[in-house]
Order: C-alpha cells, then sequence, then structure tokens
C-alpha cells in the first residue's frame, strides 16, 4: 500500500450517521439531515458541512467521510488531502446560478451608466432648497453619461450553470453573446441561446468583446487567467466583470490596463487595497464585498442540495457533484452494498471481486466508475458484511476506503 494514502475502514449496520458545520448554514440544510436521522457530533463526525471556512487537515475525524461545501467553489478545502483519506468532496453548482447570474447583470449595468457615480456625486450635494439642487443635478449629469447595453457583444469566459444563464439575459436585453468553454457539458449547451457564437480561444473572444464577464473555478489552470496578454487582446474600452474569484484577473495588470483605456471598467467582487485607491480615485473600479452568492434563496438552495448529497452518499454510496471522485449511482438490489474507493489501478476489479468471493459473499449487482487516479465501487452482495471481511476488502494493496453499508 502506498505511505501516501491512509486506509480506513468503516463497518456500519447502523443509519445513524454524524455532522458537524463549519459555518451558518440555512437550516432547510441541517433540517434535511436530522429528518434523515443524523445527529450533530462536534468530535466524531462522518460528515462536514461547510460554505467559505478555509478548511485544515487538523479539522478532519478519524471518522470523517465526506465533505459538503454549500457552494459551487473549493479552493478552501483541501481536496488532494482528502483524496488521499479517501473522504469524497461534494460542491453544489448551479444552486447559486441565478444569484450571481443576476449580479452580473448588475453589473453590465453599473459599468455601462455612471450609476456608482452618480450616486456618489448626488449623496454629497448640499444645499438650501431644492431649486439650487436641481441647477446642480442638471449641470453635473452630463459627466455621469453612460452608454446602452443593447446591441453590445458580451463575452462569456465558462459557460457552465451561470455562464449559460448570464447567456440567456444578457440576450433578452439584446446584447450579442460570444462564449468560450471547452468543458461544456450538453446540458450547458442546451440551455445556451441558438445564436451563441462559439469563441475558438480566450484571445479571439477578447478581440471580438465590449464587456467580457468571467465564470471559471479558480485552479492552477486559472490562475491569472485574465493578465496582460489577455489585456492586449482587449478592445479598447472593454469592461470586465469578474464575480468568480479574485486571482482569477491580475489585478495589477487590471489596474495597468485601466490606466492606458484598454478597461474603461472593472467590477470585482473580490476588493484589495490597491483597487480599492483605483475606486476611490478614478471610479473605474467597482467594488463588491463578495455578493456574487449573498441571497436567501442561494444559501437554502446551496444548504439543501450539500445535505441530500451527502446523505445519499452515507445512506446509500451514490456520488453526486464530487469535485475529486467519480459520479456514480446504483439502485440497490440488495440491503447490503459494500463500497470500496481505491486507486485506479490495472486488476483492481478482479481484485476486489475475488476477495468477496473467497469471503462467501455472491455479488448480486455492481458498478465501477473512475477519475484519473481515483475509483469508486458499489457492489450489491447476497448478505449482511461483517467486519473480517472488511478487514479482508481493506488489506487488498491500493484500497484506500472500504465501507459496509447494511440497511
Amino acid at each position: 500500500m502506498n505511505s501516501d494514502f491512509i486506509l480506513f475502514r468503516d463497518y456500519d449496520h447502523s443509519p445513524m450517521y454524524t455532522y458537524k458545520t463549519l459555518n451558518a448554514i440555512a437550516p432547510e440544510g441541517t433540517d434535511a439531515l436530522d429528518e434523515a436521522g443524523f445527529k450533530v457530533d462536534e468530535n466524531n463526525f462522518d460528515a462536514l458541512v461547510l460554505r467559505s471556512h478555509k478548511l485544515s487537515v487538523d479539522e478532519f475525524s478519524d471518522n470523517l467521510k465526506c465533505i459538503g461545501r454549500a457552494g459551487a467553489g473549493y479552493n478552501n478545502i483541501p481536496v488532494d488531502e482528502a483524496t488521499k483519506k479517501g473522504i469524497v468532496v461534494f460542491n453544489t453548482p448551479g444552486a447559486n446560478a441565478n444569484a450571481v447570474k443576476e449580479l452580473v447583470i448588475c453589473g453590465l449595468l453599473l459599468a455601462s451608466r455612471g450609476i456608482v457615480q452618480g450616486s456618489v456625486f448626488s449623496s454629497s450635494l448640499e444645499s438650501s432648497d431644492d431649486n439650487t439642487l436641481n441647477q446642480s443635478v442638471e449641470k453635473a449629469k452630463k459627466t455621469f453619461k453612460g452608454n446602452e447595453v443593447q446591441g453590445k457583444t458580451l463575452g462569456i469566459i465558462g459557460l457552465g450553470a451561470i455562464g449559460s444563464m448570464v447567456a440567456q439575459s444578457a440576450a433578452s436585453l439584446g446584447m450579442k453573446i460570444i462564449g468560450y468553454d471547452p468543458h461544456i457539458s450538453i446540458d450547458a449547451a442546451w440551455r445556451l441561446p441558438s445564436d451563441v457564437e462559439k469563441a475558438s480561444s480566450i484571445p479571439a473572444l477578447l478581440k471580438k468583446s465590449d464587456y467580457v464577464s468571467i465564470h471559471v473555478p479558480l485552479i492552477d489552470d486559472t490562475k491569472d487567467l485574465i493578465d496582460s496578454d489577455a489585456f492586449m487582446a482587449m478592445k479598447s474600452g472593454t469592461k470586465l466583470i469578474n464575480l468568480s474569484r479574485g486571482g482569477i484577473v491580475n489585478d495589477e495588470h487590471a489596474l495597468q490596463a485601466l490606466e492606458s483605456g484598454v478597461l474603461s471598467a472593472y467590477v470585482t467582487d473580490f476588493p484589495k487595497k490597491a483597487l480599492i485607491q483605483r475606486s476611490q480615485s478614478n471610479g473605474d473600479v467597482i467594488l463588491l464585498p463578495h455578493l456574487g452568492a449573498s441571497t436567501h434563496e442561494a444559501e437554502v438552495n446551496c444548504a439543501f442540495m450539500a445535505a441530500n448529497q451527502i446523505k445519499d452518499y452515507l445512506v446509500n454510496g451514490n456520488v453526486t457533484n464530487s469535485v475529486n471522485f467519480p459520479p456514480i449511482t446504483l439502485e440497490k438490489s440488495t440491503g447490503n452494498r459494500i463500497l470500496v474507493i481505491n486507486k485506479n489501478e490495472p486488476g483492481m476489479i478482479g481484485q476486489i471481486a475475488d476477495k468477496i468471493a473467497d469471503e462467501g459473499y455472491n455479488i448480486e449487482d455492481m458498478s465501477n466508475k473512475s477519475r484519473d487516479a481515483i475509483a469508486i465501487n458499489l457492489i450489491d452482495v447476497d448478505k449482511p458484511v461483517d467486519q473480517s471481511s472488511v478487514d479482508a476488502l481493506s488489506l487488498i494493496d491500493h484500497v484506500l476506503l472500504v465501507r459496509s453499508i447494511t440497511h
């Protein structure tokens, strides 16, 4: 067995599981777990539920089997370490998509119409009578003259749940849409307006766009995705909206693009010191305090979705929307299920099946799925699985975790 991986065994005939929350989670989520018979346990928990909490490995319990992120981003979770321990990490893509989509549309208008600047000006007016105030307003309003979004081109980088919804809404405003996403799913493609233009590359998209909105996760490949090279590809006067993650746009390069006129406005959900200074001095940076998914509805949707994914995995072994494990679902054919997580090495299915037969069980149904270096197996057998059999399966080389789910 590779020393980088830690073996976990779990022998469970009881449907009762435990969980711990590390942020304020909407009660609709915790209620779903409570109603399923789950109990809160601050020390010996099977599941963690969190939002933006920066999770460390030290906060894992010995029994931890899964982590539910009530949101789409997961860069606050040590995913690689969780994978080595056979811990499934879930996120909730699409649950907050409408909230983010609405704020993107708001960002388009904020970047176009001098709304923020005009509001700041109007709030600062001082006069003893309304007639003088009106004269001041009429004199200054030309300073905040903007442009309409109708007929302009919006470039969308990332056409997942959020990006495809942004495309729909922007199209309804009369905008032309060009999109780039080399990994677009079939479901997302179906949601796109029929006249969305497909860009062959990000530079090709930037060259044609009056507005650019980013909808990709922050991973190694997307760090500084929008940098000096990207800004060089943009049209003069482009308006950039980033409600995804701060590190996707290189802020220093964005400030240089604002100074040169390549960018005429930058709307972002991730304030930084230099951006704040630019916003205060020039007004072409519009800063929001990470409001993208901050609606009551989004918090409820994310919490409920995370809870149901946790419940389905612990009770049935099914995996949906995991960021580190392949999706797998198997309808129960018996009440006796073995879940085996292993490194994705040749011959593993045969070794696992042979060991189950050696232990005296007949396989009634089975599903195996793999993703990169990890594989997961759901195996229904003809009788309850005892602890010695769990231990025997656990000793197979490259096996990371074995659970018996008997209900």
